[in-house]
């Protein structure tokens, strides 16, 4: 364990323990921002495995609303990438996020890493201010919390990417969180936990804002946190109150959902199909 922490770090439950209640209270919805949480020569190997997913077979978001790029499981992982995942699925880190966010439910990693593992965000890219997918597809679990482990060297201010974290009537940023490398967000997930990168990225064209996801589940979970009648939905997507640039966004979204709905799905996917040459 001490080759992936922080020396500071003696014993992770007491450090869960000491940081318990900071999670718990925080707003807008249960988070913590950890800084060098991990060895930095150890996570300097990660960078270093860390591959170009735009050139590979990756998983691509690409619309109005999403513009990013994920590994698919373990296939891009190097060595020290696939042993610091397996750390973070392991049973002292679990116990570890037990103790942290106070869930009573035995929580469970996700050896599939659906929807999670390798993520890239090139200059442009952009991810709406949104809610979680709540179930796993194959395991059919409750996604409860989000672990996200940021690998970005000399980020500066100017190149945007802040991770930000929105009230429940998504009017107010309440924390703001540069992806600065060696830096951890751990939040809870629930329908009403919006969050996201919602500005295009501005960084130089040879830059991405790459980092770690990681999704933790239990069997059951209170319903205080769940919408009534939607207990398994997939991303719900939500557009700041008074921004413009979401507003444009989200309207075009229903229009273009309309049509589909309304068009023969054959001449619909012709459309789409040359739209991209």
């Amino acid at each position: 364990m001490t080759d992936y922490l922080n020396p500071r770090i003696k014993d992770l439950r007491n450090f869960a323990r000491q940081n318990a209640k900071k999670y718990q209270d925080a707003q807008p919805f249960p988070n913590i921002v950890f800084e060098d949480f991990f060895r930095t020569e150890f996570l300097d190997l990660i960078c270093d495995e860390f591959p170009d997913l735009a050139k590979k077979d990756s998983q691509r978001f690409e619309n109005a609303k999403q513009l990013k790029f994920a590994g698919i499981g373990e296939k891009f992982y190097g060595p020290e990438t696939k042993s610091l995942m397996h750390f973070l699925n392991s049973e002292p880190f679990l116990r570890f996020l037990q103790i942290l966010t106070g869930i009573k439910e035995p929580l469970i990693g996700d050896p599939y890493f659906i929807g999670g593992g390798q993520h890239e965000i090139k200059k442009g890219g952009l991810l709406k201010i949104h809610a979680d997918f709540n179930k796993h597809s194959k395991l059919r679990l409750d996604r409860r919390i989000n672990v996200l482990i940021y690998l970005n060297k000399n980020w500066k201010e100017e190149y945007g990417g802040h991770f930000e974290l929105w009230d429940r009537s998504v009017t107010n940023c309440v924390k703001r969180i540069s992806p600065q490398f060696n830096t951890m967000a751990i939040f809870s997930t629930t329908d009403f936990s919006y969050h996201g990168h919602p500005d295009p990225l501005q960084c130089p064209e040879d830059r991405s804002r790459k980092s770690l996801a990681l999704y933790y589940y239990s069997n059951g979970r209170p319903q205080h946190e769940v919408i009534a009648g939607q207990e398994d939905h997939s991303t719900i997507f939500k557009n700041r109150k008074g921004n413009e640039q979401d507003a444009k966004v989200f309207k075009n979204a229903k229009t273009k959902a309309l049509v589909k709905d309304l068009m023969p799905p054959i001449i619909y996917r012709k459309i789409k199909k040359l739209s991209k040459k």
